[in-house]
């Protein structure tokens, strides 16, 4: 599979929306064990959005941004938290033990760490009913930033919920079907995220005090095809990575546009936007 190509821009069209879970989030961190000194990793921190908001929780923390995107580090480093220091490396494979953190934080970036060489699992072994998207390889990281955290450190993460919405069984749907089946297919995309529960229970196993909950927020998105923007910024970025063919991809846009004004119609206040999000908080015993 080819590495995903990331737009900070297009991602930023919606920074605020996309940013207040994560100040939810951080509203169930408790205080970390080294006031004023605190060590904190952004895993997956995009174009810095998110170290920006852990700069104004932990204004004299050592801040440490890790992506796998250049483009996106660039913006962070001018736009987003020009203080942090930032690492361009894979958050799947990144250790973060030598950093011996008090947080470790990633925002909605999870989801993308699965590995694209797994498959879903047959049989008695098969996931958990209700597992959302291609979720085998990621929750096996969670036990690693705990591992690595020191006495009373936090991991704090927060992912979509919303695999099963129209926004991304539609895009599942279209790029299966006849027309997109060769270029696309199932290898186009591996994102996925377990039910809130796996995810207690893997921070319950690695030693922590697990706080996990759920939320959906009514988002109401502005101008044309809003929903399509959004997901321009995420759902839809191994897609269009993959469709290099300006016809092609103008094609794609166009079919998936239609589907999802279909599904989303707009109202007098907007397109009203579902937007279910899973929060796990853990502090480590």
């Amino acid at each position: 599979m080819s590495t995903t190509a990331w737009d900070p821009a297009q991602y930023l069209r919606f920074a605020d929306e996309r940013t207040r879970p994560l100040r939810d989030l951080l509203a169930r961190v408790p205080t970390l064990p080294h006031p004023g000194e605190e060590t904190v990793l952004d895993i997956g921190c995009g174009p810095g959005n998110s170290t920006a908001v852990l700069r104004e929780r932990w204004p004299h923390a050592r801040i440490t941004g890790v992506d796998n995107s250049a483009p996106m580090l660039a913006t962070a480093r001018a736009e987003g938290e020009p203080d942090a220091d930032y690492l361009l490396a894979d958050a799947r494979d990144y250790d973060p033990a030598p950093a011996r953190p008090d947080l470790v934080v990633s925002n909605a970036a999870l989801q993308w760490m699965n590995r694209s060489d797994r498959r879903p699992r047959q049989g008695p072994s098969s996931p958990k009913a209700g597992e959302e998207g291609r979720a085998d390889g990621h929750l096996d990281i969670v036990p690693r930033w705990a591992a690595a955290l020191r006495p009373g450190g936090v991991v704090a993460f927060q992912v979509p919920g919303n695999f099963d919405a129209p926004s991304h069984t539609l895009l599942a749907d279209l790029r299966r079907s006849t027309r997109w089946r060769a270029l696309l297919g199932e290898d186009a995309v591996r994102a996925g995220v377990h039910p809130p529960a796996r995810y207690l229970e893997a921070l319950a196993a690695a030693g922590c005090d697990p706080d996990v909950w759920e939320t959906t927020y009514l988002t109401a998105l502005p101008g044309p095809d809003p929903v399509l923007e959004w997901v321009k910024g995420t759902a839809l970025r191994p897609v269009l990575t993959r469709l290099s063919d300006p016809a092609d991809r103008a094609a794609f846009l166009a079919e998936y546009g239609r589907l999802l004004r279909e599904a989303y119609p707009a109202g007098p206040s907007g397109t009203v936007f579902p937007f279910r999000r899973i929060f796990a908080v853990g502090v480590k015993r």
